[in-house]
């Protein structure tokens, strides 16, 4: 025991010892400086030095950008862009099925269905619940190409027995020369007037935008509907002044003549009328 004790007095009689550090003059063995030491203060001087330098560290990693450099830790910006690009995403998937319903409509019109309105909140809720599918069966596929190899230029009118095609009234929505008749068996379902640069092209009855956008064959398109199931078509324009659900009255200017898209070589309105899904010669009710 008392061994034990007389061992443990001499280590810390060891490290209470006390030590000169000398820095000397190489050439004149000059005393330069000079530091008491012992070893008790070493031990002590260098781990709170070790102590200070983790912590300096530590903080230094957390609140600078360099934690970006060390792996396990991602970028603020970086942050910031996935943000950013999760947001246009929602953005661009809710365009894209607003587009899908729009163009659902488009077609539903063509074939005589009546028009969705697509402000309707209801109608873009159900578009993000169901999965539109308009594509007819086979057996309708069939029953449809012999309807249409018949009876595709008919004006069917037994549901409307009052109507007189006769006795409506059309707006010219340009003066000019038409150089290319409606002929349907060459699949030109309008009529192409020529016109003067920049003129203005006129609704031909009153009516509501369907469709006012741009396409790479015909160019800038605007597509009106009107009252007793009639659609009116005016393509290639060069620019186009009314918005899709815009009301318009008949002789309002909507657009202007053009040459825009690649089924064009020249500047003029190719105009088409259809009714009840089925296109009809405009000059047998207008007056261009």
């Amino acid at each position: 025991m008392a061994k034990e004790r007389k061992d443990s007095n001499r280590v810390i009689t060891k490290l209470r010892n006390k030590y000169r550090l000398v820095i000397l003059n190489d050439d004149t063995f000059e005393e330069k400086l000079s530091f008491k030491l012992s070893r008790l203060n070493v031990f002590v001087v260098s781990g709170l030095t070790g102590i200070l330098l983790i912590a300096g560290t530590t903080l230094l990693i957390a609140f600078t950008p360099l934690r970006e450099y060390i792996p396990g830790y991602s970028s603020t910006k970086l942050k910031r862009n996935a943000i950013r690009l999760a947001r246009v995403t929602d953005s661009i998937e809710d365009q894209l099925s607003f587009n899908a319903l729009y163009l659902d409509n488009i077609q539903g019109i063509i074939n005589g269905k009546a028009p969705l309105d697509l402000s309707d909140s209801l109608v873009l809720d159900s578009l993000n619940q169901v999965s539109l599918d308009f594509s007819p069966s086979e057996e309708d596929s069939i029953l449809r190409k012999l309807v249409e190899e018949e009876e595709r230029f008919n004006i069917p009118i037994e549901g409307d027995p009052g109507l007189k095609l006769e006795s409506l009234n059309f707006f010219s929505p340009i003066k000019g020369l038409i150089t290319n008749a409606f002929n349907p068996k060459d699949d030109h379902l309008g009529v192409d007037v020529v016109a003067k640069e920049n003129e203005v092209i006129k609704a031909a009855q009153d009516g509501r935008v369907i469709f006012s956008e741009w396409t790479a064959e015909t160019g800038y398109v605007i597509i009106l509907q009107h009252a007793e199931k009639f659609i009116s078509v005016y393509k290639h324009n060069s620019a186009l002044l009314k918005s899709q659900g815009e009301e318009v009255t008949a002789g309002e200017p909507i657009s202007i003549i053009g040459n825009s898209g690649e089924l064009t070589n020249g500047p003029h309105l190719h105009f088409e009328l259809w009714f009840n899904g089925y296109p009809v010669d405009p000059e047998e009710y207008i007056l261009f």
